[in-house]
């Protein structure tokens, strides 16, 4: 994470977004207390997918739509 004034991050705004788009963290401070900090937007979507992906490699799902060749019934009787 990165700490900076409060003055050195307005007169280099620009500077410091960027790097907060690059995936860093700014923590905005006055006389050395962090009064604020920058994080890069998640995505959430992206965030979903990723763990989804990360669930399918450790998963396994078989064939749920075939017959099993069992008899079985679904009533629900009276």
């Amino acid at each position: 994470m990165i700490r900076v004034n409060v003055t050195e991050f307005r007169n280099h705004l620009p500077t410091y977004l960027g790097k907060v788009k690059t995936g860093e963290e700014v923590a905005v401070t006055v006389r050395g207390k962090v009064i604020a900090r920058l994080v890069p937007e998640v995505d959430e979507c992206s965030a979903a997918r990723q763990r989804l992906e990360a669930i399918r490699k450790a998963s396994w799902v078989g064939d749920v739509v075939s017959p099993t060749g069992e008899a079985w019934e679904a009533g629900g009787g009276a």
